[in-house]
C-alpha cells in the first residue's frame, strides 16, 4: 500500500511538472507570437510609408517630365534662335539636386546643342540654294543692261531715250536687291572693277537708289582721292544701303547729306537724314549688325528678311571696313559714318582720269609749284586768304605766257585755247587786271570774291542786248526736267552720228 501511495505521489509531481513545463512553453509561445504580430506590424507600415514616398516621388519626376515637354523645351527651340531668351528650371529646387534633376539638365544642355547646329546645316543649305538663285539672276540682270545701254546708244528719239534709262533705273535697283542678297549668303560682290575715284565709288551708290536727288554730296577730299580695285564695289554697296536707310526713314522734302572728309586713318563718308531715328536698342541692334563680329543666320533677319545692314556687316567683315551708327544726327535721323582706311585708298590723276562729269567737284585748293592752285567747287568761290591770294598772283604772274596786243588770250572764256587778234570778237568778255587785291589788307585777313572789270568793244553790248529774250526782271529759269535732259541727250547722240557720218562719208565704224 505504502508503494503505491509513493508511486502516485509520485505521478502527480511529475504531472504537475510537466504542467508547468507545458504552461510556461505555451505562455512563451504566446509572447513570441505577439512579438512577432507588433513587427509584422511595423513593417507593413513601414511598407507604406515607402510607398507613399515612392509615389510622391513618381509624382514628381512625372510633373517634371511635363514641365520639360511643355515649358522647358519650347524655351529651349527659341533660345537657340534668340540667345536673350532664359530656359526655366525645374518646379523643385530640391528635385534638381536629385540625380533625375541632374539628368534632365544634361538633356536640356544636349538638346540646345544639337538645335544649333541643325540651325546652322539648315542655314548653310538655305545660302547655297540662294547663292546659285542669285547668281543666275545677277546674270541675266547684267545681259538685259548690256542692251538697254545698247538701245540708248542706237535710238535718238527723246520720248524713247526717256523710257530707256528708266527701264535702265530699274533694272540697276533689281540688281542692286539680287547683289545684296548674294552677299549676305556668302558671294563674291559680283563686279570687279579698277582703281577708281572715291566719289565715283559715292555716286554710283546713289544712282542705284530711289529718290537718288534728294541726296546731297560734298566733297572735301583733294582730288584723285581714290580706292584699290577690290575696295571699289564694296564701298558702292555699303554707301548704297546706308542711303537707301535714309531715304526710306525720312520723309520726301528733305535732303540726305553725305560729307566726303580726310581722317587721319583714311577717308570719312558721314551720311545724315532727317529722318524718325533709332531707339538705343535699335541703334544697338543696328550696330551689332554692321559691325560683322557675330555670324548672321538667313531666320534672323526677320519676314520679310531685312537684309542690308546684314550686307553692310559681311562686307566689313570681309574688306576691312568699318561703319558705326552709334550717334544720333545733328537733324534728329540717324548719322551713319563709313571709315575707309589709309591701305585701302589710292591716287588717281585728276588730269588723266577725270572723275565723272555727275560727280561732284572737290573744295580744296589744289595746285603745284609751277600751276597756279585753283579749287574745284560746287558753283561756290572758295575764300582766301590774302597772304594766299598774293601768292597766287604771283605765281600766276611768273608762270602766265606773254601777251601782245595783238594777240590776246581768253583761257576762261566758252573760246578756250584761241587766241584773238585785234582784241576778242564781239560778246567776249575781256577780263582785266586782278582786282581783288587791297592795299590796306594785312595778312591772314579774308577776302571775299571780287567782281572783275570787263571790257566790252563797242557795240558788242548792244547786241548782245538786242540778240538777248526779253523777260521780266524777276522771272527765273525753269528746272530742268528729266525729258529736256532726254532731249538734250538725244540731241547730242543725233550731232554725234551726223558728224561721224560726215567724217567717214562712206560709212565705216571707225572703231
Amino acid at each position: 500500500m505504502i508503494e503505491i501511495t509513493v508511486l502516485a505521489a509520485s505521478g502527480l509531481a511529475g504531472g504537475t511538472l510537466l504542467a508547468l513545463a507545458l504552461a510556461g512553453g505555451l505562455l512563451r509561445s504566446h509572447r513570441d507570437r505577439s512579438r512577432l504580430h507588433d513587427e509584422i506590424a511595423d513593417l507593413r507600415d513601414r511598407l507604406d510609408n515607402e510607398r507613399s514616398k515612392a509615389a510622391r516621388a513618381s509624382d514628381a519626376v512625372t510633373a517634371e517630365i511635363a514641365h520639360l515637354a511643355e515649358k522647358r523645351i519650347p524655351a529651349v527651340a527659341t533660345r537657340a534662335a534668340h540667345p536673350h531668351v532664359q530656359v526655366p528650371g525645374p518646379l523643385s529646387v530640391e528635385f534638381a539636386r536629385t540625380g533625375p534633376g541632374a539628368a534632365l539638365d544634361v538633356v536640356i544642355d544636349g538638346l540646345l546643342t544639337v538645335m544649333k547646329q541643325e540651325r546652322k546645316r539648315v542655314d548653310a543649305a538655305a545660302r547655297a540654294g540662294m547663292r546659285g538663285t542669285t547668281r543666275e539672276i545677277q546674270a541675266g540682270l547684267y545681259r538685259l543692261q548690256d542692251v538697254l545701254r545698247g538701245l540708248q546708244q542706237q535710238y535718238d528719239e527723246p520720248e524713247l531715250a526717256q523710257t530707256l534709262f528708266e527701264l535702265d533705273h530699274e533694272n540697276e535697283q533689281s540688281l542692286r536687291r539680287a547683289q545684296v542678297a548674294a552677299v549676305v549668303c556668302g558671294a563674291w560682290v559680283g563686279l570687279a572693277r579698277e582703281e577708281s575715284h572715291l566719289v565715283d565709288a559715292v555716286t554710283g551708290g546713289q544712282s542705284r537708289l530711289v529718290g537718288y536727288h534728294r541726296v546731297r554730296i560734298n566733297n572735301h577730299l583733294e582730288p584723285g582721292t581714290a580706292l584699290v580695285s577690290h575696295a571699289v564695289e564694296p564701298v558702292a554697296i555699303i554707301v548704297a544701303e546706308l542711303l537707301d536707310n535714309a531715304l526710306r526713314h525720312s520723309s520726301r522734302d528733305t535732303d540726305v547729306t553725305v560729307n566726303l572728309e580726310r581722317a587721319h586713318h583714311g577717308v570719312a563718308v558721314t551720311i545724315d537724314d532727317a529722318g524718325v531715328g533709332m531707339s538705343a536698342d535699335e541703334r544697338g541692334y543696328a550696330q551689332r549688325m554692321v559691325a560683322g563680329s557675330e555670324p548672321i543666320l538667313l531666320s534672323d533677319l526677320g519676314d520679310p528678311p531685312r537684309m542690308g545692314l546684314a550686307a553692310i556687316g559681311q562686307l566689313t567683315r570681309q574688306f576691312d571696313l568699318s561703319v558705326d551708327l552709334s550717334t544720333p544726327s545733328p537733324y534728329g535721323g540717324v548719322r551713319a559714318v563709313l571709315l575707309v582706311s589709309n591701305h585701302l585708298l589710292s591716287h588717281v590723276d585728276p588730269v588723266r582720269r577725270p572723275p565723272a562729269a555727275a560727280a561732284p567737284r572737290s573744295t580744296r585748293l589744289v595746285g603745284t609749284p609751277d600751276q597756279p592752285a585753283k579749287a574745284e567747287t560746287n558753283g561756290k568761290l572758295p575764300v582766301r586768304t590774302a597772304s594766299a591770294s598774293r601768292a597766287l598772283r604771283a605765281n600766276a604772274r611768273r608762270t602766265a605766257p606773254p601777251t601782245t596786243p595783238d594777240t590776246t588770250p581768253y583761257p576762261n572764256s566758252p573760246h578756250s585755247g584761241r587766241t584773238y587778234p585785234d582784241g576778242a570778237p564781239d560778246g567776249v568778255a575781256d577780263h582785266g587786271p586782278d582786282t581783288d587785291t587791297d592795299p590796306g589788307t594785312e595778312p591772314g585777313d579774308e577776302i571775299l570774291p571780287q567782281r572783275r572789270r570787263r571790257r566790252v568793244r563797242p557795240g558788242a553790248e548792244a547786241s548782245a542786248l538786242a540778240a538777248r529774250p526779253s523777260v521780266p526782271e524777276q522771272a527765273q529759269p525753269p528746272a530742268r526736267t528729266p525729258e529736256h535732259s532726254a532731249a538734250a541727250l538725244g540731241a547730242l547722240q543725233t550731232g554725234t552720228a551726223a558728224a561721224r557720218s560726215t567724217a567717214d562719208p562712206e560709212g565705216n565704224d571707225p572703231r
